[in-house]
This record gives structure tokens, C-alpha cells and sequence, in this order.
């Protein structure tokens, strides 16, 4: 496994000073996410994207790319607009970005690409029919750059737990996108024990992400502040074999930024084995 971290998390920090202090302690993979703040999709250069895609390289990080920015496209809604909407032009903007964002990828020298449904917020129960034409045609633009699509349950959207993307991987079959698995995730929307969906969905795993939660609450929390068990759920991944990045999501702590990612990769050391590939500085 790879130690990571997301750039929304370090939201206060310039693209490059995040990097830096992320390989100071050891950090091997980041998650970007594209944002106004770091690498806005829509005005970043190709030279830019080469000189970032340098900058990883120096530092040992390997790229995913994140699509959660909250303002970027509505400066007035949150996340919107989504797969979920129902005008056709607002959800198009979901989708271009989705395209770009992988554009931006495969420059970067990035493997996979998360994404999540959004809520759906017509009145009556969710439109499944929609839903998947949506997922569809986000997997169909992000494979067309060469990268992985990794679809992320997300509480409250149309895809909320881990059984939600099961029911999107059995209906779209070899179209349906790998899993993104948020281990907070689980908690905040409890399906059992989160080591054991861990290890029975092992197979699936494209990207995870990490931070502390408490049962029953999707609040993003700095490690011991919620009820995460980090031994078992590293144990868990590691012992299914899972090879790819851990990231840690922390966006509303940018503000002590240089303390969490000191304090997130001193936790990897104690419970993953040294498995983040070298000692901190």
C-alpha cells in the first residue's frame, strides 16, 4: 500500500509547498484534486501540467485524481450540478469536468479517476435509469484517457453504501466502474463491520481514502477524534492484498495541515507495517 493524501486538504498551501511537505514524511502517493485553488481544471496549462507532473515525479508521488470540489462548477451549490440533474446542459458541465479531470490524469501520469453520483433531488425515490446513464457515460470519457473510473459511495447520494455499488456494477455489467471505498464511510453509514467489507470487497478496489469518523455521522475527523479502529482496518486491506493508495481526507483541517499529515503518517507507521515504502525525514 501507498501512504497518501489529499490536496483538499491542504487547501491553504500552494500545489507545490504541499508536495514538498507531504515527501518530508514520507507520504507515496497524493490525491488531486482538481479546485480553484490547486490546479484549476478549466485555465490549467498543459506546461503547467508538465511541470506538476515533474514535480511528482522528484517527490516519489504517484497521482489519483479526486472530482470533489465544492464550488467549482455552481459558486452558489455546493457540489452541483451532479449526475443526478436533470437539466441536460448543467449536468453536460458535470460531465466535461469529469472528462477534463481525466485529461488532466493522464498527463499527470495518474492511474484511476473518483467520481460519485450526487443527490438526486427530485421529489420521489431515486431515478435508477438515470443514475446509470450517468455513471455510463462518466466511464465511458474517463476510459477513453487510458485511466481507471473508481465510482465512491458517498452518504446521502444516490449511491450511498457499498451495497448501492454492487446494484451498479450487476446492472451495467463490464461497463460498471471500479470502487472507491471511504473508510469513514463506513461508518458514518453503517453496513457491519468495516474490516469485513473491507476484505469481502478486496477484488474491487481501485482508491481508498481515510480519516477518523463516528458511527452514524459524515464528519471528516483528524485521527482520534472518532471511533475508526485503524489497526483493524489497515490490518484489513493489507492482508486482502490491496496494493494501491490509502489517502487521507481531512478537507476541513487545512488549517493545521502541517500538524495532520504528521500526525496521519505517524499513524500509517504504527499500523501499516512500513508499508508507506521509506521513513519520514
Amino acid at each position: 500500500m501507498q501512504l497518501g493524501y489529499h490536496t483538499n486538504s491542504l487547501q491553504n498551501h500552494r500545489l507545490g509547498d504541499a508536495l514538498e511537505l507531504l515527501a518530508e514524511h514520507g507520504y507515496r502517493a497524493v490525491a488531486v484534486t482538481p479546485d480553484v485553488c490547486h490546479l484549476d481544471p478549466f485555465t490549467a496549462t498543459d506546461a503547467e501540467l508538465d511541470a506538476l507532473a515533474a514535480q511528482l515525479r522528484d517527490h516519489g508521488l504517484t497521482p489519483v485524481l479526486e472530482t470533489g470540489a465544492r464550488f467549482l462548477l455552481d459558486p452558489r451549490h455546493k457540489h452541483e450540478p451532479t449526475l443526478m440533474t436533470r437539466d441536460r446542459a448543467a449536468r453536460d458541465r458535470r460531465l466535461e469536468f469529469y472528462a477534463r479531470t481525466a485529461a488532466i490524469g493522464a498527463r499527470l501520469g495518474a492511474r484511476v479517476v473518483s467520481f460519485w453520483a450526487g443527490i438526486d433531488r427530485e421529489p420521489g425515490p431515486v431515478s435508477h435509469e438515470w443514475l446509470l446513464e450517468g455513471i455510463s457515460a462518466t466511464v465511458a470519457r474517463i476510459r477513453a484517457e487510458g485511466l481507471e473510473p473508481a465510482l465512491e459511495p458517498e452518504p446521502g447520494m444516490a449511491v450511498e453504501t457499498v451495497a448501492d455499488w454492487h446494484a451498479v456494477r450487476q446492472a451495467l455489467g463490464a461497463e460498471a466502474p471500479a470502487l472507491t471505498l471511504d473508510i469513514g464511510h463506513l461508518y458514518a453509514v453503517w453496513e457491519g463491520e468495516p474490516a469485513e467489507i473491507i476484505r469481502k470487497n478486496a477484488f474491487y478496489l481501485a482508491q481508498v481514502h481515510l480519516e477518523d469518523m463516528r458511527v452514524g455521522v459524515h464528519e471528516h475527523l483528524l485521527p482520534g477524534e472518532g471511533e475508526v479502529d485503524f489497526a483493524a482496518v489497515l490490518g484489513a486491506l493489507r492482508d486482502s492484498g490491496y496494493d494501491q493508495a490509502v489517502c487521507f481526507e481531512l478537507s476541513r483541517s487545512s488549517h493545521c495541515a502541517p500538524t495532520a499529515v504528521a500526525s496521519c503518517a505517524a499513524l500509517w507507521r504504527q499500523h501499516a507495517d512500513g508499508s508507506a515504502g521509506r521513513p519520514a525525514s
